[in-house]
């Protein structure tokens, strides 16, 4: 529920310098707003806004879009099983019933202690890995209840941060560009390496 952090805001003017317009940065920064929070507050939008010369409900209106960003509070790691064709066929919503019974929420809701989100996902791209779940976004297939009571446990125990970094984060590693190939550069005609 904030606005970004003051190195946050550095980082986004950085990813703002390598769009000709301000408001191409706009994903970037949801993601980025969403990593420092776990999910994009009202004012996270409202500061987007202000760094893109966007109005708020601009920002809204890209953040509501994309089911990628969560607009409210989720937990640590978010559950997504996968019910579409494929999976359903070996057992997608069995899989789907047995994570939301096991951690006693109903598919949409967060664990009292905060720690799991579950939600029900459409198709995942792993088809041939039946039925397969995603947790905050990384893959695990050819799951059933036993694996799933397993990773839940691993998840419990942080014996997965090196594979399932907490909900939010895309990457471990920021990327990096030169100042050569800063979108001004492009715009004013240098030559890109």
């Amino acid at each position: 529920m904030s606005r970004l952090s003051n190195e946050n805001v550095t980082l986004a003017r950085t990813i703002i310098s390598r769009y000709p317009r301000k408001r191409s940065a706009l994903i970037p920064l949801l993601h980025l707003a969403q990593e420092q929070e776990g999910w994009v507050s009202p004012e996270a939008m409202a500061h987007i806004g202000e760094l893109v010369d966007m109005t708020s409900a601009e920002v809204l209106g890209t953040a509501s879009f994309y089911e990628m960003f969560k607009r409210q509070p989720i937990g640590k790691y978010l559950i997504g099983v996968c019910t579409n064709i494929s999976c359903m066929l070996v057992g997608g919503y069995e899989l789907l019933d047995h994570v939301s019974s096991t951690l006693g929420v109903v598919v949409g809701q967060t664990t009292s202690e905060g720690l799991f989100t579950v939600e029900e996902a459409e198709c995942q791209a792993a088809c041939s890995d039946a039925p397969c779940l995603q947790v905050n976004y990384r893959y695990f297939g050819r799951m059933d209840p036993a694996k799933v009571d397993d990773l839940l446990d691993d998840l419990r125990h942080d014996r997965l941060e090196d594979i399932v970094p907490p909900h939010g984060t895309l990457s471990r590693v920021r990327q990096k560009i030169g100042d050569p190939r800063q979108a001004d550069a492009a715009l004013s005609g240098e030559a890109r390496p």
